[in-house]
């Protein structure tokens, strides 16, 4: 396939389409695809209970900096359990308890010694749906740099929001209202405003999840924009439903599905997991496969 040609493939229950421009591959590249050199986070033999439900089993991969990688599958498979290992904001839920490592900056964010907030700190969140404070514009982004101990002067801070929301591509459209309340933006603006916040503390990682589900299809575009803008200075890790999204805006993309005991509980697992275009076009599992086009099931 040349560089310029497209990969079709259908989504099975309507008539849509993933287009995946390819890219010429060298000898071997395929087996590089999950051996990245530097990475930001290492995930080794991760799983997650709930009491006695094992929600996730046995997850190990890599994620590479300043990349977009997408975490995929069907409801229930984990991926936002996951996602959440990434930051420890499992540790806010009584009844889970993680095995396995996670390893940031060669330090396991699951050690004894290891502060639960400091760690939130280098791997911001942005959440399904827009939760901006009850506070100003201002408040809302300077909060998260307050929290995590910003001595700066007044005019260092005003600074400080006028970058992080610059970087989330908000800054033109809410300078002049820095002082109203962060509720009177619209969806797609109120989401922007939380990664605003979520990179006011200059974190090395920002994790998605499902950031635009609830957002109008060019608020969702922007969004996009957003993201591959955003890698420049960040890694960033998403969770998304939408295959077309997952497609657009990753470097590359996990595929995890769901296995189902006697009981009927349910045990997320990853299946595949390389370059983006690579999941789409030539998976190396027939389950990808089937989740891909629609036949998954």
């Amino acid at each position: 396939m040349s560089e310029t040609e497209t990969a079709p493939a259908t989504t099975g229950a309507s008539d849509r389409t993933i287009e995946i421009t390819t890219r010429p591959r060298d000898v071997g590249e395929d087996a590089r695809s999950m051996h990245i050199e530097d990475p930001v986070i290492e995930a080794q033999g991760l799983g997650v209970h709930y009491g006695h439900f094992r929600a996730v089993r046995d997850v190990t991969m890599k994620f590479g900096k300043n990349e977009i990688t997408a975490l995929i599958g069907p409801s229930g498979c984990g991926k936002s359990t996951v996602l959440r290992c990434f930051n420890r904001m499992n540790d806010l839920i009584p009844s889970a308890r993680v095995e396995g490592n996670v390893i940031y900056n060669d330090t396991d964010i699951y050690a004894e010694d290891i502060d639960p907030v400091e760690v939130r700190r280098k791997v911001g969140m942005v959440f399904q749906k827009p939760n901006p404070f009850p506070k100003s514009i201002f408040d809302n982004v300077a909060w998260g740099a307050k929290i995590n101990g910003f001595k700066g002067s007044k005019g260092e801070l005003s600074n400080l929001v006028e970058r992080a929301l610059g970087q989330a591509a908000l800054w033109e459209e809410v300078k002049d209202k820095l002082n109203e309340s962060g509720y009177s933006l619209s969806g797609g603006q109120q989401q922007r405003l939380c990664i605003a916040r979520a990179i006011a503390t200059n974190p090395d990682v920002v994790l998605m999840d499902e950031p635009a589900s609830a957002l109008d299809p060019i608020a969702t575009l922007r969004i996009e924009e957003l993201m591959h803008e955003l890698k420049d200075d960040y890694s960033i890790i998403i969770v998304t439903h939408n295959m077309q999204q997952a497609a657009r805006v990753s470097d590359r993309t996990a595929f995890f599905s769901v296995d189902v005991n006697d009981s009927g509980m349910r045990t997320g697992r990853l299946v595949e997991y390389g370059f983006t275009d690579k999941i789409f076009t030539t998976p190396e599992h027939e389950e990808t496969e089937h989740y891909i086009t629609g036949r998954f099931g």
